[in-house]
């Protein structure tokens, strides 16, 4: 079994910023990649932003240059660093990652998913 916990949602005026953290626990052999998914009330669950086994981050076009995702290895986390938000980046923002376990079974798991409410 895999975990992952994210934190660090709430309530933020637009123009302020807020910090995501996601932890993984459990059988996890491996991390292939971590990131951070959004879905807002009526839409679908878009990709926000992603960290490959490489390091190599993907942006969605629409939070480049104000969200920064990092990861720390050692502690099985990645963060997400979100800056200047607007109220279209408000949603719920769910951690996914791509974790291969001891029995070298690579399995996608999700969050439970932590509110963001940017306020115009």
């Amino acid at each position: 079994q895999v975990q992952l916990v994210e934190s660090g949602g709430g309530l933020v005026q637009a123009g302020g910023s807020l910090r995501l953290s996601c932890v993984a626990s459990g059988d996890i052999f491996k991390i292939d990649s971590m990131g951070w998914y959004r879905q807002a009330p009526g839409t679908q669950r878009d990709l926000v932003a992603t960290l490959g086994s490489d390091d190599s981050p993907y942006y969605a076009d629409s939070v480049k240059g104000r969200f920064t995702i990092s990861r720390d290895n050692a502690k099985k986390s990645v963060y997400l660093q979100m800056d200047s938000l607007k109220p279209e980046d408000a949603g719920v923002y769910y951690c996914s990652s791509i974790i291969t376990n001891y029995v070298k079974r690579k399995s996608h798991y999700w969050g439970q998913g932590t509110q963001v409410t940017v306020s115009s």
